[in-house]
């Protein structure tokens, strides 16, 4: 089966094609850098010939809210009219838990405008929501930061691996389209401003953390359970403890 994956080059991308091609899948990899840009629709029609499935697990270069928007917007759309012309019979998309619940930001918006084209769209598709990855602290932290300072809220985060998301995505891909989402997140709960403090000491980093229950994620206000799943989500198996100690 050829698999066309959208952003087939980054972290989570390079991750699906090699899974899928060890699986015997044809898996494509899809970026500017391979000459399929879903913002000008540069070679989308060549790289989707005979696909079944396309997974987009692209992202805004840009995180300023009109930029985000337009991106979301115009990738999605030029993709999934694409698929349309191209019958592709499958689209996959990467996104995150809570994306509902954090409209304030305008990265969110974006995610939820897309999500939102995805199903009005006529080709049947399955979302995965994933949660926060274990390689996604370091931007959490530095996104929180003011000169020396971390200020975080004292919430619940359930992180997952790169590798487990990769994982969970390919499984939806190879299977039946759900036309829903499905989530997917790590196996253990931690309280977000301390696990950023143990993470930055361990590095000697000197930032100090501050818990400040006001404090915006991305723009977005958190409550104590706005980064969790739901209790049907698919728990991976890789601890962040793990991981961690294989990144020293």
């Amino acid at each position: 089966m050829k698999v066309v994956v959208i952003g087939g080059t980054g972290l989570i991308g390079s991750k699906l094609v090699g899974k899928l091609n060890k699986h015997g899948h044809e898996a494509v990899a899809a970026a500017p850098n391979t000459g399929v840009n879903t913002l000008t629709g540069e070679g989308l029609a060549e790289v989707l010939e005979g696909a079944s499935v396309v997974i987009d697990v692209s992202n805004s270069p840009s995180f300023e809210d009109e930029a985000v928007m337009d991106f979301f917007r115009t990738s999605t759309t030029n993709l999934l009219k694409a698929e349309a012309e191209a019958g592709v019979t499958h689209h996959v998309a990467l996104s995150v838990v809570g994306t509902e619940r954090l409209q304030e930001s305008g990265y969110f918006r974006a995610k939820q405008a897309q999500e939102e084209l995805i199903k009005e769209s006529v080709i049947p598709y399955s979302i995965v929501h994933a949660t926060q990855f274990f390689e996604f602290m370091n931007a959490i932290a530095a996104a929180a930061t003011e000169g020396d300072t971390v200020r975080l809220a004292p919430v619940k985060i359930q992180p997952i691996g790169s590798d487990d998301v990769a994982e969970a995505v390919g499984r939806a891909a190879v299977g039946t389209p759900v036309n829903g989402v499905v989530e997917v997140a790590g196996p253990d709960k931690f309280q977000l401003d301390q696990l950023i403090r143990k993470g930055l000491a361990a590095k000697n980093d000197p930032r100090t953390v501050v818990t400040d229950v006001n404090a915006p994620y991305f723009g977005a206000e958190l409550k104590g359970t706005t980064l969790l799943p739901g209790s049907d989500a698919d728990i991976a198996e890789t601890q962040f403890v793990e991981w961690f100690a294989q990144q020293q």
